[in-house]
């Protein structure tokens, strides 16, 4: 049976997931999510406010999106603006352990 070794606690690696197109939009909408120890997986309340508790979804360039990286117990997804089809999830350390963890 093969052993799963666990990441250690320096690393800074993180899953990339590429959907539907890809990164062939100029701009992306930005959800920001943090997972949680016991699965769940809320987003995250930053930005501006827009009423109500929510937070407007941040837009940003292709630049921006190819530079981000995922704290250890986030997950970004990037949805393109003007096709929905295109665009990327980050996923952080801890959520990627976790998510492998439940696979076995």
């Amino acid at each position: 049976m093969p052993s799963i070794r666990m990441p250690r606690g320096d690393a800074c690696t993180f899953l990339t997931y590429l959907f539907g197109g890809g990164l062939d939009e100029d701009r992306y909408r930005v959800e920001r999510y943090k997972s949680h120890a016991d699965g769940q997986i809320t987003p995250r309340a930053e930005g501006k406010a827009a009423g109500k508790g929510r937070s407007v979804r941040e837009i940003v360039s292709l630049r921006t999106v190819r530079k981000m990286r995922p704290e250890r117990d986030e997950i970004i997804v990037c949805t393109g603006v003007n096709r929905a089809s295109a665009g990327v999830q980050y996923w952080g350390a801890h959520a990627v352990w976790g998510h492998m963890a439940q696979l076995r």
